[in-house]
């Protein structure tokens, strides 16, 4: 069976990667580097080697200076020594001008200095720092830990929520004529796959289909290298979450050989340049996981709200959304499902977001679990049935009139 990327026709609307194997025993993304080390002179009875300008280079200043002084007159000789003098008297003079005009300037300033100098340091004094309500404060119990950061806590989510508004992408696969919306759901279901079987962080998973999501809407493809270019997506997004990434290598070995090790180099430099060396893009899975520490919620609802947030991924539909607002809508989801409530003031304050705001977007995604668009794409189901996901794709849908009840209360409260 032919498992590289050309089985997809435009006729065969299900077409299938090659499975992932796991790692391959790949050498590392460098080439091996033999270093010799070289003898300081030529082999015994061998001609030695010597630089043209072998007597310039080895001599100092001072050989080169007196060298030069044999070819010059006495009556030269004697000018130039007048010369260095001269000079010396010179520095020494501008020396002692500059230590008395720097302890005048200390002793009297100038208004002027002063007033711009005041000017600038008020232009950067950052205004005072709101303080978190009590009620609010989630971080407090971290105190004193320099691991868990709880003073910039806050500040780091505000920062990666404004950073949203540099990543926002709209559906661009009328851009992609050789595409389509299934063929992408193919890539990202074979990259979950990846995913779990390199072991790698939810991050990595997140943030490469992030990449191949934005610099599919700059560059247009052929459907021949969109594996490639999810592989290479991955292999970026490890080098970026990983302590220790995959190699070329394995990517190689778990796309079957259908691409070259220079193949990868050349698109591992061309997703950079399209999306202009800026890969920090914020992904829903750490909104997710800070959201639901606010919300005290266990590891089962947050493993719960992970897996509606990661089927999410296979809809070209929601790739417009906001990770931070798709993370909120997973968890308000994940908590009426488990009966666990709906969206409290805690949860208001640090995600920014009023179920007014997450409405549309939770019924969205329970559209998605009642009817998913792909019924062969099971890659996150098989992933979320395991026990060590708690078997939360097992979990029955709760019934829409639950959910709608829930919705129009808050909404009318708020």
């Amino acid at each position: 069976v032919e498992l590289n990327m050309a089985n997809f026709q435009r006729t065969n609307r299900h077409g299938s990667f090659p499975k992932a194997q796991g790692k391959a025993n790949g050498l590392d993304n460098q080439d091996d580097v033999f270093h010799v080390k070289r003898t300081p002179s030529s082999p015994q009875g061998g001609p030695k080697k010597r630089s043209a300008f072998v007597d310039l280079t080895n001599v100092t200043n001072g050989d080169l200076q007196y060298n030069r002084s044999k070819y010059l007159s006495s009556e030269d000789q004697s000018t130039k020594r007048a010369e260095g003098r001269a000079e010396e008297s010179l520095s020494e003079d501008s020396g002692a001008s500059v230590l008395q005009d720097q302890s005048a300037l200390q002793q009297h300033p100038e208004p002027a200095v002063l007033q711009t100098l005041e000017s600038v340091v008020l232009q950067h004094v950052e205004p005072a720092k709101q303080e978190i309500p009590e009620a609010f404060d989630i971080d407090s119990e971290q105190a004193g830990d320099c691991l868990m950061s709880p003073e910039y806590a806050k500040d780091i989510f505000d920062y990666l929520q404004k950073r949203e508004e540099h990543f926002v992408l709209t559906d661009y696969m009328h851009k992609q004529p050789d595409l389509n919306a299934e063929m992408r759901g193919i890539l990202v279901d074979w990259m979950v796959e990846v995913q779990e079987n390199f072991e790698l962080n939810h991050e990595t998973l997140y943030l490469a289909v992030k990449l191949t999501d934005h610099y599919l809407s700059v560059t247009e493809i052929v459907r021949e290298s969109l594996q490639l270019i999810g592989s290479t997506a991955m292999l970026i997004a490890a080098k970026f979450e990983e302590r220790c990434p995959p190699s070329i290598e394995d990517f190689l070995y778990v796309c079957d050989d259908a691409y070259k090790r220079q193949e990868f180099l050349v698109t591992e430099r061309n997703i950079l340049q399209g999306l202009n060396f800026d890969i920090n893009i914020p992904v829903p899975y750490r909104f997710l996981r800070r959201y639901a520490k606010v919300a005290h919620a266990s590891m089962e609802t947050l493993t719960l709200a992970r897996y509606v947030c990661e089927l999410s991924l296979l809809e070209l539909e929601l790739v417009p959304e906001r990770a931070s607002r798709l993370a909120s809508a997973c968890l308000l989801l994940a908590l009426v499902t488990k009966g666990l409530g709906g969206w409290t003031p805690a949860l208001r304050y640090h995600s920014g977001y009023t179920l007014s705001d997450l409405g549309p977007l939770v019924r969205r995604l329970y559209a998605m679990l009642a009817s998913p668009s792909d019924c062969k794409l099971k890659a996150v189901e098989t992933k979320y049935s395991h026990k060590v996901f708690f078997e939360v794709a097992k979990i029955p849908l709760v019934h829409i009139e639950t959910l709608e009840e829930v919705l129009s209360e808050q909404e009318i409260t708020q």
